[in-house]
């Protein structure tokens, strides 16, 4: 049975997320997948791309944004 209280962790994103609004950006796809490691291409494909020249819109979380550091050299990032 879990336990109604929050873990320290979890208290902290969810204060974090009620602070601060989470930036929206368009990520796309720039770079082709082909002859890249499997990871970086079922990182692509978690982000929701694919094809070159595709484009996601999303929330900046702490996720994303490490997903996107693993593949910067494959998708270009802009602020909404």
């Amino acid at each position: 049975m879990p336990t109604p209280w929050l873990r320290i962790g979890e208290y902290l994103y969810l204060k974090f997320l009620m602070v601060k609004k989470m930036a929206k950006v368009r990520i796309s796809q720039v770079r082709s997948t082909i002859g890249r490691p499997e990871r970086q291409k079922r990182t692509i494909k978690a982000l929701g791309l694919g094809k070159i020249d595709k484009s996601v819109e999303v929330e900046m979380t702490p996720q994303i944004a490490g997903m996107v550091n693993k593949v910067s050299h494959l998708v270009s990032v802009t602020e909404l």
